[in-house]
């Protein structure tokens, strides 16, 4: 995932992952819907995801981030029982944070290129850009 993270202008230079500490210097932060490590997403189940996406509620409750990006869209339709959702920005927001499902960078996921996931990335990045001056405008 760094390639995309890097190749969508979130970081000036392609990051190491034992550099994942560095992120918030950035304004990144990552965590996982499911603390559980699997080789496939197909291995956890349909309750993890749903504890995964209380569990991410609360941190975002907590730490109201502008945007939370949701790496798989299989993912977030699990954890947030949101079986119509796709790519993209979502109509859910916690709080006062926005929602956008991004492409899992998964070699399992063919229907995406680097080119292309970095395309989406870039996207969550310029809208997160745009929320930002609008936030800045209205403290003015």
């Amino acid at each position: 995932m760094q390639i995309t993270v890097h190749l969508s202008g979130f970081t000036p230079r392609l990051m190491k992952p034992a550099e994942q500490a560095e992120l918030p210097a950035y304004g990144l932060g990552i965590t996982n819907v499911v603390a559980r490590a699997t080789a496939r997403a197909d291995e956890l189940s349909a309750e993890e995801y749903r504890e995964g996406g209380r569990l991410l509620t609360e941190k975002v409750t907590r730490l109201t981030p502008r945007w939370l990006a949701v790496v798989g869209v299989t993912a977030y339709r699990a954890a947030f029982e949101d079986r119509k959702a796709s790519v993209g920005p979502q109509e859910r927001v916690i709080g006062q944070t926005r929602v956008w499902v991004l492409p899992n960078p998964s070699g399992l996921n063919a229907h995406w290129t680097a080119a292309t996931m970095a395309e989406e990335f870039a996207r969550l990045r310029v809208a997160a850009q745009d929320r930002a001056a609008q936030d800045r405008a209205a403290q003015d």
